[in-house]
């Protein structure tokens, strides 16, 4: 018999990183969504109105349609969602948003409630008719459990009719409008059977044709918002009548009996929470979102501060923009805060992946807190991002003003970060925490450069936060809860920050330590300690009041990160590289490639006549 070696190379580096930002199972789970956004329906046009690029938005969520085997199997993979929100974002923001619309609140919610094949979506799947969601309204957003929009059975027709009492009540910013064909939408509305209210429900309506809303729908566009287009209006209902089939779930009506009142809220609590139960997996889509539309605008920034060449100090030669700190250096902490956004929004993932019935509230605690401190973080990278690319950025052409304003859309969309701080502080507040390291108040100062000993450093921050917010808590009167929310709010909102923080800086442990010695845990180790030098900075005071940092500890912290800022931005182009975005995307956006200037060339100006004359003159 003979046996043939075949000799594989180890991974790079680069694919080593990679992997750490994807997860191990990255080719599989990402890469036909790389691919795809290589391809030409998804090139970025040359300028186009908002409406031209509406269509186009629409198109490739046709497109992306077309390629997959089962629309319904998307919906039903978590995995696959998010890892096309993090890809297709960068790329065409508003894509994200409808296709996120979709496949997970529509066509997700349809199969959460019923079980594939009990009802026809064959419309949906081909989309002949798109899905859209529609939940708040205009007077009700973070509290949509009040909704005002009515289902009132009518028994004589085995049906509901739907209604809008007033124009606070109107769905406030559902993708109704008529760009994208023919819509139908899950609507949230009060279920009421001879006057009694059995909560809210979702009911699947046809909206629209091809050219009009039909009878008992009124859709009424909503200015412009601020970013990628999107068809976002406003929707209401007048009488509509839809059969029993509509109701999502079940109902077997009220044939008038007692009901016990805690037992109706219970239920109608219950009916809510499945209502909306799409929208705890929207919060990671919209963190995959953030994540990649951070590392897109910053691979930018990197690329072009690589490029772009100023006149050195003292009449010397040409330098990149990249040479200097002032330049380097807050790419560089963007660089450490981009690597924890992706290891969180993967922990945050897994999470909720591996949850059960008796951890499901942990669960759904840590996906809320990363959805509202990575997109925040987004931000900030996104905008550091756009600021160091100077005036050019600030173009459409370049694409970094559609990651800018797209990111705002992920900050409010699926529960408003302030709202969903909020929460969870309410709930971190009475949880039992992890105690500060005893550790921390051995004998000598402990080791700045020790992940261990950093780590204590930020549980320490989180408790000192939480501490703070109960002994406020505690002083105001227990008759008012408002006044004692109000005294607490402030630093608990500063303690699920900390909470994140200590979140993320434990994915990049675990991350290191999966990774072989060598080059690839080198730089994470430098990235993990520069995210978490920074943060124990920030924090730095609180730490030496409390006497785990000494006053020669805290005066070694700037110069510390200055030696980690340098050790990340000497490896930046190499790091950037491992967010393996496709060529073709960062071809689309002129600032990314060394030959920007050509964007703006003019092939009418005299300087390619004295070119061409140059040219003729050495022939002769």
């Amino acid at each position: 018999m003979t046996v043939t070696l075949v000799h594989t190379a180890p991974p790079s580096t680069v694919e080593l990183l990679t992997g750490v930002l994807l997860g191990s199972g990255h080719r599989r789970e990402h890469g036909f969504w790389q691919r795809l956004i290589s391809t030409e329906p998804f090139r970025r046009p040359a300028g186009g109105t908002p409406e031209e690029r509406l269509a186009l938005a629409y198109e490739r969520l046709r497109v992306i349609n077309r390629s997959l085997d089962s629309g319904a199997r998307l919906a039903a993979d978590l995995r696959a969602l998010a890892a096309l929100h993090e890809w297709v974002a960068p790329a065409d923001p508003a894509l994200a948003t409808v296709a996120g619309i979709h496949y997970n609140l529509f066509l997700g919610s349809l199969l959460d409630h019923d079980p594939v094949g009990g009802r026809d979506l064959s419309d949906h799947l081909s989309m002949r008719r798109i899905g859209t969601f529609l939940c708040t309204e205009v007077a009700h957003g973070n509290d949509a459990a009040a909704l005002e929009t009515t289902a009132t059975y009518d028994r004589s027709r085995d049906g509901f009719v739907l209604h809008t009492p007033h124009a606070g009540a109107q769905k406030f910013m559902p993708n109704t409008g008529p760009a994208g064909g023919p819509k139908s939408g899950l609507v949230a509305a009060r279920l009421l059977d001879d006057g009694t209210d059995h909560g809210v429900r979702l009911f699947l309506v046809p909206l629209t044709d091809d050219e009009r809303p039909l009878p008992g729908v009124r859709v009424r566009p909503l200015p412009a918002r601020m970013g990628s287009p999107v068809d976002h209006c406003l929707t209401s209902f007048d009488g509509l009548f839809v059969g029993r089939d509509a109701l999502l779930g079940s109902y077997d009506g009220d044939h008038g009996q007692q009901r016990d009142p805690a037992g109706m809220r219970a239920e109608r609590r219950r009916h809510f929470l499945t209502s909306i139960g799409r929208v705890i997996p929207g919060r990671i889509l919209m963190s995959a979102c953030a994540v990649g539309s951070a590392r897109a605008a910053l691979a930018v920034a990197v690329r072009y501060g690589g490029h772009r060449t100023i006149t050195g100090s003292r009449g010397s030669g040409p330098v990149p923009v990249n040479a200097h700190r002032t330049h380097h250096g807050p790419l560089a902490s963007a660089l450490a805060t981009v690597f924890a956004m992706s290891l969180l929004h993967r922990r945050a993932l897994d999470r909720w992946e591996l949850r059960t019935e008796d951890d499901r509230r942990e669960a759904e605690q840590l996906v809320s807190i990363t959805k509202a401190w990575i997109t925040w973080q987004a931000r900030g990278v996104i905008v550091q991002s756009r600021e160091r690319c100077g005036a050019q950025a600030l173009l459409e052409n370049n694409g970094m003003s559609d990651l800018v304003t797209g990111v705002e859309g992920a900050v409010t969309a699926e529960g408003d970060n302030i709202a969903l701080y909020a929460k969870a502080a309410g709930e971190l507040l009475v949880t039992a925490r992890p105690a500060p390291d005893a550790g921390l108040h051995a004998p000598g100062p402990g080791d700045l450069t020790d992940p261990y000993f950093l780590h204590g450093l930020l549980v320490a921050i989180e408790d000192i936060w939480f501490t703070r917010a109960g002994e406020r808590a505690l002083r105001s009167p227990d008759s008012d809860r408002l006044a004692r929310w109000n005294a607490a709010s402030g630093p608990a909102l500063r303690g699920v920050e900390a909470h994140a923080y200590r979140q993320a800086a434990e994915a990049y442990a675990q991350a290191r330590a999966a990774l072989p010695r060598g080059a690839a845990r080198d730089r994470l180790a430098e990235l993990e300690l520069l995210f978490a030098v920074e943060w124990v900075a920030r924090n730095s005071g609180d730490l030496l009041a409390a006497g785990l940092l000494d006053a020669d500890q805290v005066e070694a912290l700037p110069e510390l990160t200055e030696g980690l800022i340098a050790a990340v931005a000497a490896h930046a182009p190499e790091l950037v590289e491992a967010f393996a975005l496709p060529r073709e995307l960062l071809a689309d956006w002129p600032i990314a490639g060394p030959g920007y200037a050509d964007a703006y060339d003019d092939p009418d100006a005299p300087w390619h006549a004295a070119s061409a004359g140059a040219v003729r003159e050495g022939a002769v």
